[in-house]
């Protein structure tokens, strides 16, 4: 198999599961919103899987784009589900619960994908070893091609679906306005600090992308080793 094919084929795979991930993700805030009494969301038709309804322009199409072809792994967002927390029946409790349902699904997404391809361990001996080999050839960039079978592409794309959900979730978690993280951390902070904390908006957001690599790299690193562990261990 061309190398230059792996490639694309993996481009693709990111795309299509970052697609995926960030519909979950928006929808989980939408509905999760609704069941709270904020029903904003809901009437814009933010309650769908549909990733048509979530794109933003930039970081769900452009941002994914240059990093398909810059090498890099799929980075980008969603556009914001519209909240209003005025309508929430608990206005503390149910805002944290609202931001904190976007991270909650992408894992559960992530959760899934291990499932399957347990399920795929275990009833075949060609999937038993695709599925161990997983987490060390897909971050190596080898992709086995001594097979025609549809468990090598699969068991990659369930692989690739994990990473993208577990690094979404992790990444929204961190409390840097505007990220799911902030929703949480600012109703714990003093009127005074809490207004300074919201206004540092796209600036913090900035930083943390282009300064905190290093900080990315050790949060996401210990639930990506638990997954990883679940699959080597079979």
């Amino acid at each position: 198999m061309d190398l230059s094919h792996i490639d694309i084929v993996g481009a693709v795979f990111q795309f299509i599961a970052f697609l995926f991930a960030i519909s979950v993700h928006e929808s989980a805030h939408a509905w999760t919103a609704n069941r709270c009494g904020d029903p904003t969301a809901r009437m814009l038709g933010r309650i769908t899987l549909n990733p048509v309804k979530h794109i933003d322009p930039v970081g769900t199409v452009v941002m994914p784009l240059i990093a398909m072809f810059t090498n890099f792994p799929v980075i980008g967002w969603a556009k914001p589900t519209p909240v209003d927390p005025r309508n929430f029946k608990h206005q503390v409790a149910d805002d944290i619960l609202t931001s904190v349902a976007g991270p909650i699904s992408n894992f559960l997404v992530a959760s899934c994908a291990v499932a399957i391809m347990l399920v795929i361990a275990v009833t075949s001996s060609e999937g038993h070893a695709l599925v161990t080999s997983m987490p060390r050839s897909y971050h190596l960039g080898i992709v086995n091609a001594g097979s025609s079978s549809f468990l090598v592409p699969g068991t990659h794309f369930l692989y690739t679906l994990m990473l993208i959900n577990i690094v979404l979730a992790v990444f929204n978690l961190i409390p840097v306005p505007p990220l799911d993280g902030s929703h949480v951390l600012r109703h714990f902070l003093p009127d005074s600090i809490r207004r300074a904390y919201d206004t540092m908006g796209i600036f913090g957001l900035l930083a943390l992308v282009y300064l905190g690599g290093r900080l990315l790299d050790r949060l996401i690193d210990p639930p990506l080793s638990f997954f990883d562990g679940i699959l080597t261990r079979i």
